[in-house]
Parts: C-alpha cells; structure tokens; sequence
C-alpha cells in the first residue's frame, strides 16, 4: 500500500465516479481503474461494488476511506514539516545550558522564539559544560551554552558572553562598605566555590587568581551551583567570587563588589558540532543575541552606576 494507491482511492470513494475522479487526479480513467483494481487484489478485498451505471463503497471500503485520509493528512503534514524545518520554520531544537542563562535572556528569547515560529518546539535541558559536550558529540542535544573548557575537535565553540567576577559577601561582613575589594583583603575568609569535578576552569581560575594575589583561598565549602553558592553567602557561611550576572538574584542578604583591575572574566561559550549549520539553530542564536543584548545594556549600565 502506497501514497499514490491511497489517493486514487479517496478521490474514487469520494466522487463515487470513476470518470470525475481520473479528471481531478489528472490521469486516464482506463488508468485510475487499472490501478484500484490492483490495490484490491494487493489487498484481497473489494473496495468499491461497481455497475455499468454506479459506483458504491463496499464495508471494506468505508472502513478505509477514513484511515486513508488520515494516513494521507499524516502523510501532507511530514512533508510540510519536512520542507519548513529545511528552512528553519518547524521543528525540534534541544539546547544544553548552565543554569546562568537564565540571566542572561534565555528565557525571554525562548519565549519570543516559541511567538513567532509556533511550528517549532524548544527543550531546554540544564547541563555544566562537561555534559553539554558529551550530549553534542552522541546528538542528545543541537546545541550548547556553557562555561570555557578543552573542547574536542568535533566541537566548536564561540563566546557569546563576557562579564567580570564580583566578589559576594554577607550583608553584614566589615568589607561589605566597601566600593571596591581587593582580592587580598580576603587572604583570610572561607571561601564557597565548586568542586574542581564540576567546574575545573572556574575552579583553576579563581584559585589561580587568588594565588596571584599572594594567596591560597581557603575553601571551607563546596556548590554546584553559582546561585547556591550566592546563597550559602547569604546564610553567612563564607565568601565567594561570582559572575556579575548573579547580581539579578538579588538576595537581600549579600552584597556584590566589583574587584580592583577586573581581570577576572568570567566567559559563557555556544557549543556546536562542527560543521553544523541547522537552520533553525541559526535562527534561535539571533534571538538569544537580541535578549542577551538586552541584559548586557542594563548590567554595563549597572556597572557605570556602581
């Protein structure tokens, strides 16, 4: 049973004439009636009861009138998606993220995404960077926004954010009046950072830089997460060097102080298999681009008003 078998019947079981029908597919009736009765000997079942002066619909052919223009609709509909997702206009994108996207517009591009290409559907999967490389090299995900790391050669990467560290402190800590805090004044504080598993560039970076300051930081606890460890500072539980995007949690509890010299960066990457250029990813980076551009305005802004 094939396509073309399903629509010479509709348009036969529709115009219960086998001349009217041959003139809508636009084909012989000698032809179109060669072919139905090929398809009921292929099935084994007569579909139409035929007279010199009728055409009517056996019960087999009821029953399979409906199934066909079904399987057909089914059959319209895959090549509509088929030819719009070649374009960019209809599909499935999966994107891999660290969860400080969610600052940084993925949201709200999402959602204008979603808007303007309803024949598209976002999956959002929250992974560190480790993850996101894995899942772009087994095609578990299209694409990735995650943190710097040594990328294989079948991933390729691209900056797309770019920002200073603060450094994060209780509300209520002696250097929280401060304008600005110069790395060793924190010589002496327990520091929250990630274990070096989930995070070994940020994890090397910080201690390096720290150690650049004439010091080892203490690390008196662990987090996975840069908003769990924002909020470990707020319990008062030690000091942390964060993303100035972390700012827009906005706990009460602490306070975020540029550093002298921001020479710490931290820097968000978009993770591709190389080579790959699917439409409707090129399509969603635009977005993101506009959203993130908004929030990079209103931090830059925030950092001139600082």
């Amino acid at each position: 049973m094939d396509l073309k078998q399903l629509r010479y019947f509709v348009a036969v079981a529709e115009e219960l004439h086998f001349g009217r029908a041959a003139k809508r597919l636009f084909i012989s009736q000698p032809a179109l009636s060669f072919d139905i009765r090929k398809f009921e000997e292929q099935l084994g079942v007569q579909l139409l009861a035929r007279t010199n002066k009728s055409v009517a619909l056996t019960n087999a052919g009821q029953a399979l009138l409906g199934e066909a223009r079904r399987l057909l609709l089914q059959a319209s509909e895959a090549e509509r998606i088929t030819v719009r997702s070649a374009h960019g206009l209809a599909g499935r994108l999966r994107i891999g993220f660290v969860n400080s996207m969610l600052y940084r517009g993925m949201p709200q591009a999402v959602s204008r995404f979603e808007a303007d290409h309803p024949g598209i559907e976002i999956v959002l999967k929250e992974m560190n960077t480790s993850e996101q490389v894995q899942a772009i090299q087994r095609m578990q995900i299209d694409m990735g926004y995650a943190y710097w790391g040594n990328f294989p050669s079948d991933v390729m990467s691209t900056t797309v954010f770019s920002e200073p560290f603060l450094c994060c402190l209780p509300l209520g800590h002696p250097l929280a009046r401060k304008r600005k805090i110069d790395l060793r004044a924190l010589a002496q504080e327990p520091f929250i950072l990630f274990p070096r598993t989930v995070s070994p560039h940020y994890h090397d970076l910080i201690i390096a830089q720290c150690v650049g300051a004439g010091f080892s930081p203490l690390i008196r606890h662990e987090a996975r997460l840069w908003q769990t460890v924002v909020t470990m500072v707020g319990f008062g539980m030690g000091v942390a060097l964060v993303p100035y995007t972390l700012r827009q949690q906005q706990d009460p509890r602490v306070c975020f102080l540029p550093l002298h010299g921001e020479t710490l960066l931290s820097q968000v990457l978009l993770l591709r298999r190389s080579g790959d250029a699917e439409p409707v990813a090129d399509r969603f980076i635009e977005y993101l681009r506009d959203a993130g551009g908004v929030a990079q305005k209103a931090l830059h802004a925030a950092r001139h008003a600082t």
